[in-house]
């Protein structure tokens, strides 16, 4: 089995962008369209190795080039989402995107078929059953091991944040759940998933992640689901943490704001900078914050990170966007949340509202 490598960690400030998509038909719910458009279709060019399934029928994921900057990114977000919506089309299917699909019931969509989510199935059982949820991935490349390890460690602290601005389903297997992400609970109750622990460098990190392969605990490295991780193959520092977005204009929000925070991180590492004793960043507390975003959304307000008391959303994103010279995360903060859209979209115009309004 391939192992993770240092050497991965050579190219510094790179941009990359996962996304998971519901492929629905033409009213808008889920139907299984992944074998067609991964395995018997001839897709697109800019699609080609960029597009796979996930683990239902109905979700597939994309990934952008390679970009070596946020005007690339989005060019190439842009260009990934036209020709996936095109391809999809050429089988009289659309594309949606959510945390959860509000139409979607797990117990009627069938699994894919791959050996890698059929193991999965079997060793997890009951919760990946479940897990129709579709997420949002960045990845940032750093050019130190060492190095992407501490900004990991350091980023857990601002990853509710983005999870409160993202939260984009309330609904799941046709109820609502009363939450702003249940896509983050559900997701959560696979192993490996979470906040993860303060590593001490890429060295504790490897030997997890070895460990973890070498007692069967996971099938591969890629299972590994943890909010964010350093990716041993990438070389990347990816945050794993918002819901998946129908608007692109705020997938480039998440994508500036983990950018512009893996650059600040970088530099600290770079000037000498050592892990702080905040308590804020304990386990128990990010825990608690992510509960807060989950919950609450754009109302959410979180334990700081010295442990002394609370803070809004609204008063962070005012001060991250200060202080990292930023504005993409106030535009989503200012306007209406992916859940507040969907509950009144169902209460005005049924549930065809919300399914039309998740169509890319």
């Amino acid at each position: 089995m391939e192992r993770g490598s240092a050497d991965a960690f050579t190219d510094e400030g790179t941009l990359g962008i996962e996304e998971e998509f519901f492929v629905v038909d033409r009213s808008g719910r889920p139907i299984s369209g992944s074998d067609e458009l991964v395995y018997e279709g001839d897709p697109p060019d800019i699609l080609e190795g960029r597009l796979d399934h996930e683990l239902f029928k109905t979700v597939v994921e994309t990934q952008t080039p390679k970009s070596k900057d946020l005007v690339s990114v989005r060019d190439n977000l842009y260009a990934v989402r036209e020709a996936l919506v095109e391809f999809a089309a050429e089988y009289d299917y659309q594309i949606a995107a959510a945390g959860l699909h509000p139409a979607a019931k797990w117990r009627e969509l069938e699994h894919a078929e791959k050996e890698r989510y059929r193991a999965q199935l079997d060793r997890i059982q009951y919760p990946q059953h479940r897990n129709t949820t579709a997420g949002l991935h960045v990845h940032v490349g750093v050019d130190d091991a060492d190095k992407a390890v501490w900004v990991a460690n350091e980023l857990r602290w601002y990853l509710p944040v983005m999870l409160a601005l993202s939260a984009n389903s309330p609904y799941w297997n046709g109820f609502d759940t009363g939450l702003a992400s249940a896509r983050a609970k559900i997701f959560e109750n696979l192993p490996n998933t979470g906040m993860p622990t303060r590593f001490e460098d890429f060295e504790s990190y490897q030997r997890f992640e070895n460990l973890m392969i070498d007692t069967d605990s996971i099938n591969d490295r890629g299972a590994l689901w943890y909010e964010v991780r350093p990716h041993s193959a990438h070389g990347t520092v990816e945050v794993r943490t918002p819901d998946a977005q129908a608007d692109p204009e705020v997938v480039m929000a998440f994508a500036e704001y983990t950018a512009a925070l893996v650059e600040d991180f970088s530099a600290r590492y770079e000037d000498g900078e050592t892990a702080g004793d905040d308590f804020g960043l304990r386990r128990e507390v990010l825990d608690e914050n992510k509960w807060r975003a989950l919950r609450h959304g754009h109302d959410a307000s979180f334990v700081t990170r010295a442990g002394d008391g609370t803070i809004s959303l609204g008063e962070v994103v005012d001060r991250e966007c200060d202080r990292l010279g930023i504005s993409g995360i106030s535009d989503v903060f200012d306007g209406e949340s992916g859940a507040d859209r969907q509950r009144r979209l169902l209460d005005e115009g049924g549930l065809d509202a919300v399914c039309d309004s998740l169509v890319l």
